[in-house]
């Protein structure tokens, strides 16, 4: 486990960011004590419409929860509101988002417990000493984007973008008769980096937002007559 994490920290280091496929995720995961993912993911099936988008849509559903992170710690804030910049996402930034809460019972599902130490654990030794907080402030979101036959359905309606924090991870939990969602990777003056699809459980992308753009390409149905729906887990982790 120890190279494992130190080979996706070397990537992150030399490139801004990392693919993890989805064995390798399931070793940290099932190490830090991952349990019951049949029912952790099946709570995307009860997320609350997002209706702060600025572009109209009403293709995407989520929940939102903050934690204070640390060494050993996972502790749930008060419920809070979402807030980017501008600056970060021109689209729906610059008011406070205020999102159905993630449920009490997900908020200290194993799974997600599992999720947010290997988060800590991956990006912690990545940040300098002398900046690297005591506690990270850390957000969660779930999100689903439903797609229908002749509608534009954006898991990145701001386009390529950075999230206005430290470290990024996305993690896919579901797709379900989904074509395309690409994931592509930018530095800060526009050049590619790299481009993947997460395709299975578990695989992620894990990001410095301080060195890369990220986005991910419109999704649509496979077959127009069944629904199609991409769910996702963001965990995103800023210093105080």
């Amino acid at each position: 486990m120890d190279m494992l994490m130190q080979r996706m920290r070397d990537g992150i280091a030399s490139s801004g960011f990392s693919f993890i496929a989805a064995p390798d995720m399931q070793v940290l995961l099932g190490e830090a004590g991952m349990a019951d993912w049949d029912g952790f993911s099946s709570s995307w099936d009860d997320l609350g419409l997002d209706l702060y988008m600025a572009d109209g849509g009403r293709y995407r559903r989520r929940r939102h929860a903050a934690f204070a992170l640390s060494a050993g710690d996972i502790r749930r804030k008060p419920h809070q509101p979402h807030y980017q910049s501008r600056d970060y996402n021109p689209l729906n930034g610059g008011i406070e988002r205020w999102f159905e809460p993630v449920t009490d019972g997900i908020a200290a599902h194993p799974a997600l417990r599992a999720i947010l130490a290997t988060s800590f654990a991956l990006f912690d030794p990545l940040t300098p000493p002398d900046v690297r907080p005591d506690v990270w402030h850390t957000e969660v979101h779930q999100f689903r984007i439903e797609a229908r036959a002749g509608e534009a359905a954006q898991p990145t309606p701001e386009g390529m973008h950075r999230d206005g924090v430290d470290w990024v991870l996305v993690m896919l939990i579901r797709r379900e008769n989904i074509a395309s969602g690409t994931t592509t990777i930018h530095d800060l003056d526009g050049r590619p980096l790299g481009s993947f699809t997460l395709r299975h459980p578990l695989e992620s992308a894990v990001l410095n937002d301080a060195r890369v753009f990220h986005g991910v390409t419109p999704v649509e149905p496979a077959d127009p007559d069944r629904p199609a729906f991409r769910d996702v887990l963001v965990v995103t982790m800023r210093r105080p």
